[in-house]
């Protein structure tokens, strides 16, 4: 099974290398705090040309995505409904921006 680890340090920068527009529309550094076995604390940073990701929380964050690493697999694999698992509390974004949230959607898909 996928980690968070391997969805945020390999699968999201070579989703954002194939499709660099996508670093354009978030524009923006994202904080991941993942618990749990194979969680972890990363930045995104989307505004910077590449080395989008970094171990850490580095730098002032736009939004931070809080969640657990099972509910962040399943998430990304599609098992698990982004909205309907930030409506019930397992997907947390502070402060709550919906446009950011949705842009990152598109990435996470």
């Amino acid at each position: 099974m996928a980690s968070a680890k391997d969805i945020i340090e390999g699968q999201i920068p070579e989703k954002l290398k194939a499709k660099p527009e996508l670093a354009k529309e978030i524009n923006a550094i994202i904080h991941f705090d993942v618990s749990g076995d194979g969680g972890g604390k990363w930045t995104l940073d989307t505004t910077k040309e590449d080395g989008w990701v970094s171990e850490g929380l580095n730098g002032a964050s736009k939004m931070t995505v809080s969640v657990s690493n099972e509910d962040f697999v399943k998430i990304r694999e599609g098992k698990l409904n982004p909205q309907m698992a930030a409506m019930s509390g397992k997907l947390k974004f502070k402060p709550m921006d919906m446009g950011l949230a949705m842009k990152l959607a598109k990435l996470l898909s």
